[in-house]
């Protein structure tokens, strides 16, 4: 399960806690004693804006998440000339929610920046924004519309997820209609976006984000199988301009991702997980797309005290992104494109593929793994994870081909929660790269150690996942 931590049997972390609809009931106390003035007049003002003479059905909450970390040869190869980066982390997220028999409605703002970005005497802050903003009408017994700013995150967070490992995470402008009935689940919904109010259709410059979106997903559970059925249309808004640089026209071109993010089957103590995903349409350029991601995965928990809540976890699989072979003659992009995929948790801790965009139209990636984790109890865990990469397609150097083989990367992780609002997430993670790698990622000289560490504390009362950014 991503960005949780779960000991064996299914069964979560969990500490005994007072909460009111998902939130810890003295929230507002712990949290808002750390937090700043100008966050503490903007809750002030939405707790004036909400309907008075309903406590019980009120609740505020919020998390903070300070990470430090030691990136040498995080996300790239860092060359022997070049000096590792230090840094910390910071998110802090306050929200309010409001329910009632027929509606509910939430608002997150969040402060996500490193340490040292903002002046000390700081009068404009660029790093504080809304993170989520929604309503959620009940329209039937099964049925209910949700509008506004809001998470998407769905099966493993494969391909929609809310990046939840990022400091500034991932949220949509998305209407969404939700039937759910026992074990069915349809979701249906779509987003259009602009990038400011306007008498006239303008050109949309806003960076990484579709013009427009539209979004089916069908989940069904059978005794212990689980399947889901997606597809995702990703409309990107191509402009045309002048040798003087003026907007001449749009073209908007769209991307399908269709096909069966979940099949699962637990049968005792063994779990086998599949999916598979197509990708078609055109890209941004114009070219045709002709991508696939495919998965397989199977895991054995072993129970070893279940009155501690100790056990041990193994799992074994592969996943293949679809690339665009060097020697290819045509113009079709065969490169996979997770696009709205919490990419962290999937390919090494180490962020060298897709994440931040460094892997798109790419060779593709095939992610032999396994994944090793031991419950010590119900608050502390080991995870110990091998990656073995290759190219999914031909690479060159010189009109040479190259070994697909890219490298081997190991990750350790450590967490433990401390009590019922504070967790500690320790991890080590290193890459053992290639000659193909080092050329792919144009590093000449890269350094003999190529690794990555950080500690991370999170305060998250009420919450259910108590680490971020992992995959069991």
């Amino acid at each position: 399960m991503l960005n949780s931590a779960l000991p064996p049997c299914g069964q979560r972390h969990s500490l005994p806690h007072r909460a009111t609809h998902g939130y810890a009931a003295d929230t507002p106390r712990t949290f808002l004693r750390g937090a700043s003035l100008r966050h503490t007049h903007l809750l002030a003002l939405l707790l004036l804006l909400l309907p008075a003479g309903l406590p019980a059905q009120f609740s505020v909450g919020g998390q903070l998440m300070q990470r430090s970390e030691y990136r040498n040869g995080y996300g790239k190869l860092i060359a022997r000339s070049a000096e590792p980066a230090v840094q910390i982390g910071h998110r802090a997220r306050v929200h309010v929610r409001y329910d009632h028999a027929k509606a509910r409605f939430h608002v997150s703002v969040q402060d996500a920046r490193p340490w040292g970005a903002s002046v000390q005497t700081n009068t404009v802050e660029p790093y504080f924004s809304l993170y989520e903003a929604w309503a959620e009408l009940t329209l039937g017994p099964s049925w209910s519309v949700k509008l506004g700013r809001q998470e998407l995150t769905y099966d493993d967070a494969r391909f929609l997820g809310n990046v939840d490992w990022s400091l500034a995470g991932s949220s949509h402008d998305f209407a969404l209609l939700r039937f759910e009935r026992k074990g069915t689940k349809v979701h249906a919904g779509g987003g259009y976006n602009v990038g400011a109010e306007s008498l006239t259709e303008q050109p949309y410059t806003v960076g990484n984000r579709y013009k427009a979106a539209q979004f089916l997903r069908v989940e069904q559970r059978l005794g212990g199988f689980t399947g889901s059925a997606m597809l995702w249309a990703n409309g990107l808004q191509q402009l045309h301009t002048d040798t003087a640089g003026n907007v001449t026209g749009r073209t908007m071109r769209y991307t399908y991702t269709f096909g069966l993010p979940t099949l699962r089957y637990v049968r005792g103590r063994v779990t086998t997980s599949a999916f598979l995903y197509l990708q078609l349409g055109q890209d941004r350029t114009g070219r045709t797309v002709q991508g696939h991601d495919a998965g397989a995965w199977v895991t054995y928990a072993l129970p070893l005290d279940t009155a501690r809540g100790s056990g041990f976890r193994f799992t074994v699989g592969a996943e293949l992104l679809s690339g665009t072979a060097q020697d290819a003659t045509d113009a079709v992009n065969r490169s996979y494109d997770p696009i709205h995929s919490t990419k962290h948790a999937w390919n090494g801790y180490m962020d060298h593929f897709y994440t931040g965009g460094r892997w798109a139209n790419s060779v593709g990636l095939f992610d032999a793994h396994v994944r090793l984790r031991y419950d010590v109890g119900r608050r502390t865990f080991l995870s110990l994870n091998a990656h073995e990469f290759h190219a999914a397609a031909a690479v060159l150097r010189n009109g040479a081909p190259m070994d697909r083989r890219l490298g081997t990367e190991l990750d350790l992780t450590v967490g433990h929660l401390l009590n019922e609002v504070v967790s500690l997430q320790l991890g080590y993670s290193h890459m053992l790269p290639t000659a193909t790698l080092e050329h792919l990622e144009g590093v000449t000289d890269p350094a003999a150690m190529q690794h990555w560490g950080y500690l991370a504390i999170l305060y998250r009362p009420g919450m259910k996942d108590r680490f971020t950014g992992l995959r069991f």
